[in-house]
């Protein structure tokens, strides 16, 4: 339920809406109810039963007054015009009364959709906020595909459920508590009567959706999963078809989505069966109404005529779809509090790299950059082990060493998309923690080893996070990235969409985008993790010549697998399960005949 509070939350901001949605509805449950107490003069007119008031009373605002002055002129208009005018009356009435109903019920459900739609795109914006705040090591302990169906599935099936039954939940109750108000007037102790009769059927109800929203879980999880599935099935499908591991995929597939179906299946025929319980007991107590009721007037004791009777009881029916309707409600949320838990799941995560109160804005980079006794921890392995290192401003520091020795760990911190376990980086003698994270972030360029690129058009591409760029700022950076020229080869230059990861270009095409993104935003700092490993090497050549003139005034950490492409850099590193074990210039580190020495030995007679 506290989940469900936590759903709840984002209808506060509408509340005027849902004030005169509740108002509406009142208005229109009253005129529903003097349309349905129509029926009592009308039968009365039918059975010249029709009470005979000589006189009227003063008209206060009591049932007795109205009652009394209704039945006077429904009298007059019988003496002067006859029992059909009187009729014809009560259905103009019933007319009017009905329009101005489902007018306001109209009305009522208007102000309703601005309060649905409304809370569901919240609820989607605040999910989506804060999956971009929460850290990359979240994403490596949860599938993608789940945390896709979390955004997608479990937001519509909020949608369809919790939020759908909004309208259930303002205009079923003050419908019943209306209704039996009037039905209390009309016989308290008939009245009476039902109200013990109707939460006994409330309880049987509630103790068949005891274990839906458990069943619901089960589904929505399984459905994660199936999603997670097929995106790794698009994604590998290259490695799928080269290693003919088609039939294992489908075969892990098809177990999957079978699990999944009979989840679902019984959690359908759960649901299903609220209905018919439900209109099955409605009926039920009808019929005891009827025969308890009609006993009470047979004896005198109901304070009910016969046409009064059958106007209690057609009030009373329209007590029970108001009921159903709360009834499905409840199964609705109960099922909808499922994927409203896994939604939950994802707000309540905690973002590692948090911001301080009143941080320091930082907009240059004037002196170096210290990384001072820095560990970093993933779980219960160190990946980064009493790092020390000054990287002075405009020089070239290299990071070199075999795979998994901590190069990507090393410049993650620096921009905070890791935060360091123990220790300290400082830019100009200032903690990176204490600065303000988007000023830290503008002052680096990344080239990333996998080139990221957007479903957009290249111009979008390079100038992504910026705003108001000019077109020869675009091309400029193009051709320092060796881009250009391939670019413009296209249909629509510049403005030709790449496709989904820009999977209709190379790999080497990708990365010339991925440095000209990068050359664009003019950083004092730029980051290359093996910016040249995925271009062949006459690109490769044009590229790091290009690199050299960008790097010129800038200072650079450059992870290399290549040891060819770092023998200019003013400091190399080498990285060895999470330690700088050397560090030196190209030469220096040859001389020291070290593990240096023998990574460029290898690459070089390889």
């Amino acid at each position: 339920m506290k989940n469900f509070n936590k759903i709840l939350r984002y209808i506060f901001p509408y509340w005027s809406r849902i004030v005169c949605n509740i108002f509406l509805n009142f208005l229109s449950v009253i005129f529903s109810v003097f349309t349905l107490t129509m029926i009592i003069p009308f039968l009365g007119i039918l059975f010249d039963a029709q009470p005979v008031i000589e006189d009227p009373v003063p008209l206060r605002l009591t049932v007795n007054s109205i009652e009394q002055n209704f039945n006077y002129y429904i009298g007059l208009l019988i003496r002067n015009y006859g029992e059909f005018y009187a009729l014809l009356f009560i259905g103009v009435i019933v007319t009017i009364t009905s329009l101005l109903r489902n007018g306001f019920k109209y009305l009522a459900m208007y102000n309703l959709a601005s309060v649905r739609t409304g809370v569901v795109k919240d609820i989607r914006n605040t999910l989506y906020k804060k999956t971009i705040d929460l850290p990359l090591s979240y994403y490596s302990n949860e599938r993608k595909g789940d945390v896709i169906s979390r955004m997608t599935n479990d937001v519509q099936q909020v949608e369809l459920s919790i939020i759908s039954s909004l309208e259930m939940a303002f205009r079923e109750p003050i419908t019943i508590i209306v209704y039996l108000f009037t039905l209390f007037i009309m016989s308290p102790l008939l009245t009476l009567f039902v109200l013990i009769l109707l939460p006994i059927s409330g309880f049987i109800i509630g103790k068949i959706g005891k274990n839906l929203k458990k069943t619901a879980l089960k589904g929505q999880t399984k459905l994660g999963i199936i999603l997670s599935v097929i995106e790794e099935t698009i994604t590998g499908l290259r490695i799928i078809k080269a290693f003919n591991a088609e039939e294992k995929v489908k075969k892990q597939f098809h177990s999957i989505n079978s699990f999944y179906t009979r989840v679902m299946t019984k959690m359908y025929r759960r649901h299903y069966l609220a209905a018919p319980t439900s209109e099955f007991l409605g009926t039920l107590i009808v019929v005891i109404i009827m025969i308890y009721g009609g006993a009470l007037v047979l004896g005198g004791q109901a304070n009910l005529s016969s046409q009064g009777f059958i106007g209690y009881i057609a009030i009373f029916s329209q007590i029970i779809n108001p009921a159903k309707s709360f009834t499905k409600a409840y199964y609705d949320i109960k099922k909808g509090m499922a994927s409203a838990d896994r939604i939950n799941d994802i707000m309540k995560a905690e973002s590692t790299i948090v911001e301080i109160k009143n941080p320091i804005p930082i907009k240059s980079f004037n002196d170096c950059i210290e990384y001072r006794n820095v560990y970093f921890r993933y779980e219960k392995e160190d990946v980064l082990k009493n790092i020390n290192i000054k990287i002075h401003k405009g020089k070239t520091v290299a990071l070199v060493g075999h795979s998994g020795a901590g190069k990507s760990t090393f410049v993650d911190l620096l921009p905070r998309i890791l935060d360091v376990t123990k220790g300290e980086i400082l830019i100009d003698g200032i903690n990176i923690k204490n600065l303000k994270i988007k000023d830290l972030r503008a002052l680096m360029g990344n080239v990333n080893q996998e080139a990221i690129l957007f479903n957009d058009n290249f111009f979008n591409n390079i100038a992504f996070g910026m705003e108001k760029v000019a077109e020869e700022q675009v091309i400029n950076a193009a051709k320092i990235a060796n881009a250009h020229e391939f670019i413009i080869r296209t249909n629509n230059g510049y403005y030709t969409n790449i496709g989904d990861s820009g999977r209709k270009l190379s790999g080497g095409q990708r990365q010339r985008l991925s440095i000209a993104r990068a050359i664009i935003h003019n950083p004092p700092i730029l980051i290359l993790d093996e910016a040249t490993s995925a271009l062949d090497t006459e690109s490769e050549r044009l590229v790091q010549k290009a690199l050299a003139e960008v790097m010129k005034n800038r200072t650079s950490i450059v992870i290399a697998h290549r040891l060819s492409t770092v023998i200019n850099a003013d400091l190399i590193c080498v990285l060895l399960e999470g330690e700088i074990i050397e560090q030196g210039s190209h030469n220096e580190l040859i001389v020291n005949d070290g593990v240096y020495k023998k990574l460029h030995d290898t690459q070089m007679f390889s």
